[in-house]
């Protein structure tokens, strides 16, 4: 079972950990082998510190009967608009730890975001890589559609392949 909440500071060294995991196993064949293996949890754990400390954008933590975190989302307004004048919601990042994949944590996490980005837009957007098949049956199933949209991106310091996905919040 996943509880859902607001990401806190303390949270910050398992979500830099569990995203260099999930990058390392679900990226293997996507992205630069070197690349990923020089990923460094401390530096991911020190870029989630400074996104939950300056309350830019939102970030929830999937926890475990544990109280383990076992997942992250982060979202906000479009990065491509004016955030002043953004009228669609995006989902940033959703990243799980592979050892949970598949035990509900990322639906749990995905159904939140959405919920939170209907309080604020009547739609919203994602990418993902074009890859990542277990990411977009997962955005599928929980209703967001390929809008067709194609784009080759810099993320986090390696070039990667992206679809855009959109779902109507209403």
């Amino acid at each position: 079972m996943s509880t859902v909440r607001a990401a806190q500071v303390g949270d910050a060294d398992a979500m830099g950990a569990l995203h260099v995991r999930a990058w390392q196993v679900g990226y293997a064949d996507a992205m630069p082998a070197d690349y990923l293996a020089g990923l460094q949890a401390s530096e991911r754990a020190a870029m989630w510190r400074r996104g939950i400390e300056a309350g830019t954008s939102q970030i929830l933590v999937a926890t475990d009967d544990a109280g383990d975190v076992v997942g992250f989302a982060c979202f906000g307004a479009e990065r491509d608009a004016d955030p002043d004048q953004a009228e669609v919601g995006e989902l940033y990042a959703l990243n799980i730890e592979p050892d949970a994949w598949g035990a509900g944590h990322g639906g749990a996490l995905l159904a939140a975001a959405t919920d939170w980005l209907a309080t604020r837009w009547t739609e919203a957007v994602l990418w993902v890589l074009d890859t990542n098949e277990r990411a977009q049956r997962l955005y599928a199933h929980a209703g967001w559609r390929d809008d067709g949209a194609r784009r080759s991106e810099e993320v986090l310091g390696a070039v990667v392949a992206e679809v855009r996905f959109r779902r109507s919040l209403r």
